[in-house]
Protein backbone atom coordinates (compact mmCIF):
# COMPACT_ATOMS: atom_id res chain seq x y z
CA UNK A 1 0.00 0.00 0.00
CA UNK A 2 1.50 2.98 -1.42
CA UNK A 3 1.06 6.98 0.32
CA UNK A 4 2.41 10.48 -1.25
CA UNK A 5 5.09 11.89 0.16
CA UNK A 6 5.37 15.52 0.60
CA UNK A 7 8.04 17.95 1.18
CA UNK A 8 8.55 21.05 3.70
CA UNK A 9 7.20 23.37 0.53
CA UNK A 10 3.88 21.09 0.37
CA UNK A 11 4.31 19.79 -2.87
CA UNK A 12 4.33 16.23 -3.95
CA UNK A 13 7.82 14.49 -4.37
CA UNK A 14 9.01 11.91 -6.46
CA UNK A 15 8.37 8.29 -4.86
CA UNK A 16 6.30 6.99 -2.52
CA UNK A 17 6.08 5.41 0.52
CA UNK A 18 4.93 1.87 1.65
CA UNK A 19 2.44 1.65 4.33
CA UNK A 20 2.31 -1.57 6.23
CA UNK A 21 -1.13 -3.18 5.72
CA UNK A 22 -0.58 -5.19 9.00
CA UNK A 23 -0.72 -1.37 10.65
CA UNK A 24 -2.71 0.99 8.75
CA UNK A 25 -4.96 -1.12 6.79
CA UNK A 26 -6.89 -3.79 9.40
CA UNK A 27 -10.54 -3.72 10.92
CA UNK A 28 -9.89 -0.74 13.83
CA UNK A 29 -11.16 -2.90 17.10
CA UNK A 30 -13.03 -0.20 19.28
CA UNK A 31 -12.83 -2.14 22.59
CA UNK A 32 -9.09 -2.35 22.16
CA UNK A 33 -8.95 1.38 21.64
CA UNK A 34 -11.06 2.30 24.33
CA UNK A 35 -9.48 -0.19 27.39
CA UNK A 36 -6.24 1.29 26.01
CA UNK A 37 -6.92 5.14 25.92
CA UNK A 38 -9.08 4.77 29.12
CA UNK A 39 -5.91 3.02 30.68
CA UNK A 40 -3.07 5.83 29.44
CA UNK A 41 -5.58 8.73 30.64
CA UNK A 42 -6.24 7.17 33.83
CA UNK A 43 -1.79 6.55 33.87
CA UNK A 44 -1.48 10.46 33.27
CA UNK A 45 -3.29 11.50 36.51
CA UNK A 46 -1.03 12.58 39.71
CA UNK A 47 -4.18 11.48 42.61
CA UNK A 48 -2.36 14.07 44.82
CA UNK A 49 -6.24 15.05 45.26
CA UNK A 50 -6.70 15.93 49.18
CA UNK A 51 -8.95 17.76 51.88
CA UNK A 52 -8.41 18.04 55.63
CA UNK A 53 -10.13 15.99 58.17
CA UNK A 54 -11.34 17.10 61.30
CA UNK A 55 -7.86 16.33 62.77
CA UNK A 56 -5.78 18.54 60.42
CA UNK A 57 -7.56 22.09 60.03
CA UNK A 58 -6.53 24.89 62.09
CA UNK A 59 -8.81 25.24 64.94
CA UNK A 60 -10.12 22.59 67.60
CA UNK A 61 -8.67 23.17 71.23
CA UNK A 62 -11.07 24.14 73.82
CA UNK A 63 -15.50 23.72 73.89
CA UNK A 64 -16.19 26.59 71.70
CA UNK A 65 -18.97 27.20 74.16
CA UNK A 66 -20.39 25.91 77.31
CA UNK A 67 -22.79 22.67 76.95
CA UNK A 68 -25.92 23.94 78.24
CA UNK A 69 -27.86 27.55 78.43
CA UNK A 70 -26.68 29.17 75.14
CA UNK A 71 -30.31 27.55 72.97
CA UNK A 72 -27.74 26.79 70.87
CA UNK A 73 -27.06 23.29 69.78
CA UNK A 74 -24.20 21.34 71.87
CA UNK A 75 -20.50 21.93 70.53
CA UNK A 76 -17.38 20.24 71.24
CA UNK A 77 -14.91 21.76 68.40
CA UNK A 78 -15.03 24.44 66.13
CA UNK A 79 -13.44 22.00 63.50
CA UNK A 80 -16.17 19.77 63.08
CA UNK A 81 -17.20 18.87 59.64
CA UNK A 82 -20.94 20.58 60.56
CA UNK A 83 -18.87 24.21 61.22
CA UNK A 84 -17.66 26.89 58.50
CA UNK A 85 -13.87 26.68 58.55
CA UNK A 86 -13.91 23.12 59.85
CA UNK A 87 -12.79 19.47 58.43
CA UNK A 88 -14.53 17.54 55.27
CA UNK A 89 -16.04 14.05 56.08
CA UNK A 90 -15.41 11.49 53.43
CA UNK A 91 -12.86 13.65 51.49
CA UNK A 92 -10.59 12.86 48.47
CA UNK A 93 -7.35 11.56 49.75
CA UNK A 94 -4.51 10.93 47.40
CA UNK A 95 -4.53 7.27 45.41
CA UNK A 96 -2.91 5.71 42.78
CA UNK A 97 -5.20 5.59 39.41
CA UNK A 98 -2.74 3.20 37.54
CA UNK A 99 -4.19 0.65 35.15
CA UNK A 100 -2.35 -2.05 33.02
CA UNK A 101 -3.49 -3.81 29.62
CA UNK A 102 -1.14 -6.42 27.81
CA UNK A 103 1.52 -5.40 24.95
CA UNK A 104 -0.96 -7.19 22.59
CA UNK A 105 -3.81 -5.11 23.35
CA UNK A 106 -1.58 -1.70 23.36
CA UNK A 107 -0.33 -2.79 19.79
CA UNK A 108 -3.64 -3.60 18.66
CA UNK A 109 -4.59 -0.30 19.68
CA UNK A 110 -2.21 1.44 17.82
CA UNK A 111 -2.85 -0.32 15.07
CA UNK A 112 -6.36 0.67 14.85
CA UNK A 113 -5.73 4.40 15.31
CA UNK A 114 -3.76 3.95 12.16
CA UNK A 115 -6.15 2.70 10.44
CA UNK A 116 -8.83 4.99 11.26
CA UNK A 117 -6.59 8.30 10.46
CA UNK A 118 -5.53 6.70 7.27
CA UNK A 119 -9.49 5.29 6.38
CA UNK A 120 -10.07 9.56 7.39
CA UNK A 121 -7.12 10.79 5.02
CA UNK A 122 -5.67 12.95 7.89
CA UNK A 123 -2.54 11.53 7.48
CA UNK A 124 0.46 13.25 5.74
CA UNK A 125 3.74 11.82 4.89
CA UNK A 126 6.64 14.55 4.84
CA UNK A 127 9.91 13.30 3.26
CA UNK A 128 11.84 15.00 6.50
CA UNK A 129 10.99 18.08 8.91
CA UNK A 130 15.03 20.00 8.56
CA UNK A 131 15.01 23.60 10.10
CA UNK A 132 17.97 25.64 9.63
CA UNK A 133 17.36 27.11 13.57
CA UNK A 134 15.42 26.32 16.59
CA UNK A 135 12.77 29.24 15.45
CA UNK A 136 9.22 28.83 15.76
CA UNK A 137 8.52 30.50 12.97
CA UNK A 138 10.01 27.85 10.28
CA UNK A 139 7.81 25.67 11.48
CA UNK A 140 5.16 27.42 10.98
CA UNK A 141 6.22 28.31 7.54
CA UNK A 142 5.89 24.75 6.84
CA UNK A 143 2.47 24.43 8.60
CA UNK A 144 1.50 26.84 6.12
CA UNK A 145 2.77 25.28 3.35
CA UNK A 146 0.73 22.01 4.23
CA UNK A 147 -2.03 24.08 5.33
CA UNK A 148 -2.66 22.92 8.78
CA UNK A 149 -1.52 26.08 10.38
CA UNK A 150 -5.27 26.09 12.33
CA UNK A 151 -5.41 22.27 12.83
CA UNK A 152 -4.17 20.27 15.92
CA UNK A 153 -1.35 18.34 14.76
CA UNK A 154 0.40 15.45 15.99
CA UNK A 155 4.35 14.77 14.51
CA UNK A 156 5.95 11.67 14.02
CA UNK A 157 9.45 11.92 13.85
CA UNK A 158 12.15 9.22 13.51
CA UNK A 159 14.84 11.00 15.74
CA UNK A 160 13.88 14.60 17.86
CA UNK A 161 17.02 17.11 17.81
CA UNK A 162 17.11 20.52 19.27
CA UNK A 163 15.66 22.71 16.60
CA UNK A 164 12.56 20.64 16.44
CA UNK A 165 12.10 19.97 19.89
CA UNK A 166 13.05 24.10 20.59
CA UNK A 167 10.93 25.37 17.60
CA UNK A 168 7.34 23.43 18.53
CA UNK A 169 6.70 24.73 22.02
CA UNK A 170 4.82 27.85 20.94
CA UNK A 171 3.10 26.49 18.37
CA UNK A 172 -0.71 25.60 20.24
CA UNK A 173 -1.96 22.27 20.18
CA UNK A 174 0.64 20.72 18.55
CA UNK A 175 2.17 17.56 19.87
CA UNK A 176 5.77 15.85 19.10
CA UNK A 177 6.84 12.06 19.69
CA UNK A 178 9.19 10.02 18.26
CA UNK A 179 7.69 7.33 16.46
CA UNK A 180 8.12 4.32 18.90
CA UNK A 181 6.95 6.31 22.15
CA UNK A 182 3.57 7.12 20.29
CA UNK A 183 0.48 6.00 22.29
CA UNK A 184 -2.85 5.25 20.84
CA UNK A 185 -4.40 8.20 22.41
CA UNK A 186 -1.51 10.57 20.77
CA UNK A 187 -2.43 8.77 17.65
CA UNK A 188 -6.16 9.53 17.80
CA UNK A 189 -6.18 12.43 19.87
CA UNK A 190 -5.46 14.99 16.72
CA UNK A 191 -6.79 16.71 13.52
CA UNK A 192 -3.70 15.93 11.41
CA UNK A 193 -1.54 13.07 11.89
CA UNK A 194 2.09 14.68 9.87
CA UNK A 195 4.89 11.42 9.65
CA UNK A 196 8.31 11.48 8.44
CA UNK A 197 9.19 9.08 5.93
CA UNK A 198 11.34 7.42 8.22
CA UNK A 199 9.21 7.39 11.02
CA UNK A 200 6.89 5.19 8.87
CA UNK A 201 10.23 3.33 8.23
CA UNK A 202 10.22 2.72 11.87
CA UNK A 203 6.33 2.39 12.05
CA UNK A 204 6.16 -0.10 10.14
CA UNK A 205 9.08 -2.19 11.44
CA UNK A 206 7.58 -2.42 15.05
CA UNK A 207 4.08 -2.88 14.24
CA UNK A 208 4.18 -4.41 10.98
CA UNK A 209 4.76 -8.26 11.88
Amino acid sequence: MKQDIVNSNGNKVKGKVELSPAVFKIEPNDHSLYLTINAELSNMRQGTHKTKVKGEVRGGGRKPRKQKGSGMARAGSNSSPIWVGGGTTFGPTPHKYHKKVSKKLKVLARRSAFSYKLKDKEIIVIDSIKLKSHKTSELVNIFKNLKILDKKVTILVNEINDNILLASRNIPKLFLSKAEFVSAYDIIDNEVLLIEKAAIEKINSLWGK
